[in-house]
């Protein structure tokens, strides 16, 4: 069994756009991923941590533990061994709470993967390999994201260009969501249930060709 972490926000989460209901594993992305993999031939299991709200280094001056540098490398000790950490961060940094550009956010990214890299695991465990995904592009935000965002879509463009910068100097495999799917013209942010199907067939068929799994589990 390879085990997989996957650290994000509400975007994998699962939150269906301008409500706080959540779809269930089987229809968000990281279950789609899950039942992809393992239709390869893969025998993996997937482990989801993900926060609404969840910055990459950020605090949210309204809400607790939304920094997702402070008590990332507990995660990781807790779930050792890891094959593979997926992260999916960025669209947060980009609240009205925060003044951040596309290369700040990617800055934000570059601190977490230094995170997986020195997190305090067992020292006969292997050190997981590191698998970035850009979310897909922030729209114009709508009903309860307006105030939220305020400002953001703007800043947030080159988001995908600079983190995928980031990993190639980190030796970290990146894959751009945006190449498959927009975010929910619902809410401008999330994904609807079919982006999520997309997303997750996607990021499964991009970690294949990258040849990371043992098939043989």
């Amino acid at each position: 069994m390879q085990d997989i972490l996957i650290y994000s926000d509400s975007l994998t989460w699962g939150i269906v756009p301008n409500t706080r209901k959540r779809l269930s594993f089987d229809e968000r992305w990281p279950g789609v991923f899950e039942t992809a993999l393992k239709s390869a031939g893969f025998n993996v299991k997937i482990l989801e941590n993900c926060l609404n709200g969840r910055r990459t280094v950020w605090s949210d001056p309204y809400k607790d533990g939304r920094d997702g540098s402070q008590g990332f490398a507990q995660v990781l000790e807790m779930h050792a061994p890891l094959k593979l950490v997926v992260i999916m961060l960025g669209t947060n940094d980009f609240q009205t709470t925060h003044d951040n550009d596309a290369w700040m956010s990617a800055q934000g990214m570059l601190k977490l993967i230094n995170i997986v890299r020195t997190a305090p695991i067992e020292p006969d465990m292997p050190v997981p390999d590191i698998f970035i995904v850009s979310p897909p592009h922030m729209q114009t935000p709508k009903g309860p994201l307006v105030q939220k965002f305020k400002g953001g879509q703007p800043r947030s463009v080159g988001l995908a260009d600079e983190l995928k910068r980031v990993a190639q100097v980190q030796q970290c495999y990146f894959f751009d969501a945006a190449s498959v799917t927009d975010s929910s013209a619902i809410d401008g942010i999330h994904l609807d249930a079919p982006q999520h199907l997309v997303l997750g067939e996607a990021v499964a068929k991009a970690l294949i060709d990258f040849n990371v799994l043992d098939s043989e589990g």
